[in-house]
């Protein structure tokens, strides 16, 4: 029989369970068998413990059966403290039992190999039987502040907050994971429960995320995380824990190639690219940090609450370069410190003619003789509606509690008014300073710097909590199914256009004489370019010619296809491309690929021949909406290009915006044979925008057998291969026409999914693909 208990969710049968066996429990409390059921003797925990040993009668004081299926009524939890190899019988057995949720120590599963792994698919066999829940394998357990439930072999079980609060814990790696709870005791971030979670065989740290938002005791999520097993359902856990307004704040390692080695070997999971992870975590509302100090930060500034309405910093400093210095990380932050209204900053300056009142407030150390000042600066952050949220530091003032408690006294007066107003606190801390703060909730910071970076990151979390949901988008019923294999640059550029992306008009001129024709039509310059499924990189081997006049183009096509036949002789030629060249403007990318972890992903960003050099780019889950577009834009680096530079005239936001959507609702719903599409360049310019060149790439193309040496001379069997380098090197032209499809941003991506290769070192978000039709000349592959 499967237990479903009415009065317990999954979560508070895991966490906070009414009945918990201990299989292989021992009697010695040092023994990792041993350990949970003494901690939670000693943790006071309520439930009723049930050790399981089938050599003894008694455990720690406790009676014991010699099977699980021997314990009399119903168990809420299992700890299994007992040898790799015995785990899927005693899953078995504790299934029969009707157990809810088991939580396994033992290691020797997937993170060790092909034996683990079948050894680990056991256990899951085992667990489907019944449908008992898993935790772990290879975990250090659970530690639940709030009851005691101390469900860990680790020596963190004997620390105990005197206050738990509202900081959830959740990290695959156990022994970082209790590294982070005990620096949260140590740092003021009231930890309330900790969740390992090991190899993830069946609970992730996706729905641990999950529950805990659904926790009334959980307020923020703390996660550490090597791998990532299922992006769609971080997707999901995220989004809900910004609906909750709940932080979560997310350090994810394996950004090095190192480090991502180490990742899947530790947890046996993929990582994904980082980047894609990044942009995830900003565009569902998460804080991804880097370390367990600034974790912990952001942790601690979340006490309170408050999350500001904007990006307006007030400062109030005893010293001036302190000030200064906070007003650097500020900007570095993308925080804006606002000056204060002239007639405030005159009214405060009477008040204390040796400081400057502008913002930084530079207060002195007059504030020792006259603490009031505290009152009337504070309160002139807020009284004229410049600042969203404010930190004050005091150096050592802090530490002589009398001078303390009246500038804290006054602080506190001056922003009575304002309970919406985050304010911080900094300097060398104190008992006392540290009790107020605890009274008050203002969090303290020793270190200024580190009082910004975490404001920036609540203003973060402020705005990503009153962003309005946008209309879901739901792909039409009737849309484009894209052919099997191989889309030309003729091809892929009519998809393009169809999807509602202004793409250059071309002709495709299958001989000399028809290219003439084609340019006495367009009139004008043209742009010519060598038609081949085999070439991708057409400059390379002399396939493209700029501005060419309608007179010459006959002559420059016949030199075109000479000169191919002799670079790539075995390519497959369906003609020439012929299209008008286009005025100037600022040269754009669009790309999108179907990342292994998430799906796919779009970008955006500066583009041209210098897209890899620039590495300019915004990333999104596709779809976008029109805001989530602007904010992508918003991002580049290079938006004073696009806002008119250096006398230029602005794009044409709106048309660019556009673009970016219906770009991004294609890729979302061209289906799964898609696996990549770029436009790049897409030239932008205050009459609108217009693609350039396409590339669109099939999961069949990068999912087959072919072969490359990753360095434009591919060669293959016909089937085509993916590795990680970046699609093809193009050939953006300075005035007009462009075939750059630039490596670093494109097409086939080497993650080794789906039955592709890859090695993954030099791509930005892309790799080449490979041979086709047994020569593949200018097109790299594996």
């Amino acid at each position: 029989m499967t237990y479903q208990s009415p009065e317990l969710t999954l979560f508070q049968a895991i966490t906070a369970p009414r009945r918990v066996a201990f299989i292989g429990a021992s009697d010695d409390p040092v023994r990792i068998g041993g350990r949970a059921l003494a901690y939670c003797l000693a943790n006071g925990f309520e439930g009723e413990l049930l050790p399981v040993n089938a050599r003894t009668s008694t455990v720690q004081g406790l009676p014991a059966v010699p099977s699980i299926l021997d314990v009399d009524g119903e168990v809420d939890m299992a700890i299994v403290s007992v040898p790799a190899a015995s785990v899927p019988d005693v899953i078995r057995d504790a299934g029969l039992k009707g157990v809810r949720a088991a939580l396994i120590y033992a290691g020797g599963f997937a993170e060790t190999g092909p034996e683990g792994q079948r050894l680990q698919d056991d256990l899951m066999a085992a667990a489907r039987l019944s449908g008992i829940r898993i935790i772990g394998p290879n975990c250090l357990g659970l530690i639940n502040c709030r009851n005691g439930f101390t469900a860990t072999f680790s020596g963190a079980g004997r620390e105990q907050p005197e206050a738990p609060g509202g900081l959830t814990i959740v990290s695959q790696s156990g022994s970082y994971g209790v590294h982070t709870y005990l620096a949260a005791l140590a740092g003021g971030a009231r930890p309330g429960m900790i969740f390992t979670t090991g190899n993830e065989c069946d609970i992730d740290t996706s729905r641990v995320i999950r529950m805990a938002v659904d926790d009334p005791l959980t307020e923020v999520i703390g996660v550490y995380a090597e791998g990532i097993r299922n992006g769609a359902a971080l997707i999901s856990a995220l989004d809900a824990a910004r609906r909750a307004g709940k932080p979560v704040l997310f350090m994810k390692v394996g950004r090095s190639e190192v480090g991502a080695s180490a990742a899947v070997s530790h947890t046996a999971s993929l990582t994904g690219e980082d980047a894609v992870l990044e942009a995830i975590l900003a565009q569902y509302g998460a804080v991804r940090v880097h370390s367990t100090e600034h974790m912990i930060d952001v942790a601690k500034a979340a006490i309170p609450r408050i999350y500001p309405a904007g990006r307006r910093l007030g400062i109030i400093s005893i010293s001036g370069g302190a000030g200064v210095l906070m007003a650097d990380w500020a900007e570095d932050e993308g925080i804006e410190v606002p000056a204060l209204p002239e007639a405030r900053q005159a009214e405060l300056s009477a008040d204390n003619p040796m400081g400057s009142m502008r913002n930084p407030l530079d207060v002195t150390a007059h504030i020792l003789n006259e603490p009031d000042i505290v009152y009337s600066a504070a309160r002139g952050l807020f009284l004229d509606g410049t600042c969203d949220a404010a930190i004050a530091y005091w150096s050592t003032a802090g530490t002589t509690p009398a001078v303390l408690d009246k500038i804290v006294h006054n602080l506190e007066k001056g922003i009575a008014d304002y309970p919406d107003k985050l304010v911080f606190q900094a300097g060398i801390p104190s008992d006392r300073l540290e009790e107020l703060a605890r009274l008050k909730g203002h969090p303290v910071f020793q270190d200024p710097t580190r009082a910004v970076r975490a404001m920036a990151s609540m203003m973060r979390l402020g705005e990503a909590f009153r962003r309005e949901d946008p209309a879901p988008f739901d792909c039409p019923e009737h849309r484009e199914t894209l052919p099997e294999g191989p889309l030309s640059e003729h091809q892929a550029k009519a998809v393009l256009a169809r999807a509602g992306i202004p793409m250059v008009e071309d002709i495709l001129a299958p001989d000399a004489a028809a290219v003439a024709r084609a340019a006495e039509h367009l009139g004008g310059p043209v742009a010519l370019k060598i038609a081949s499924p085999d070439i991708l990189h057409k400059t390379d081997v002399g396939g493209v010619r700029l501005n060419v006049l309608p007179p010459d183009a006959g002559a420059a096509a016949e030199g075109i296809f000479e000169t191919v036949a002799r670079t790539c002789p075995e390519a497959r030629i369906d003609g020439i491309l012929v299209s008008p060249m286009v005025p100037d403007g600022v040269d754009c990318i669009l790309g999108a690929r179907r990342d292994p972890v998430f799906g796919m992903v779009v970008l955006v960003g500066i583009g041209g021949i210098f897209t890899e050099v620039l590495d300019d780019v915004a990333i999104r889950k596709a779809p976008v909406h029109r805001r989530e577009a602007i904010e992508m834009l918003d991002s580049l680096r290079g938006r004073a290009l696009l806002e008119g530079a250096r006398g230029q005239a602005p794009v044409n936001r709106e048309a660019l915006v556009e673009a970016v959507v219906a770009f991004s609702r294609f890729a979302a719903c061209a289906g799964p044979s898609l696996d990549s599409v770029e436009i790049n360049p897409l030239r932008a310019s205050a009459s609108g925008v217009l693609g350039l060149d396409a590339l669109i790439v099939s999961t069949a193309q990068c999912c087959g057998h072919g072969h490359g040496d990753g360095h434009g001379h591919g060669h293959g069997d016909g089937h085509g291969h993916a590795s990680g380098h970046g699609c093809c090197h193009g050939d953006s032209h300075e005035g007009g026409h462009g075939d750059s499809h630039h490596g670093g941003h494109g097409c086939c991506h080497g993650a080794g999914h789906e039955g592709g290769h890859g090695d993954g070192h030099h791509g930005h978000h892309g790799g080449h693909h490979g041979g086709h039709g047994g020569a593949s000349c200018g097109c790299t592959g594996e």
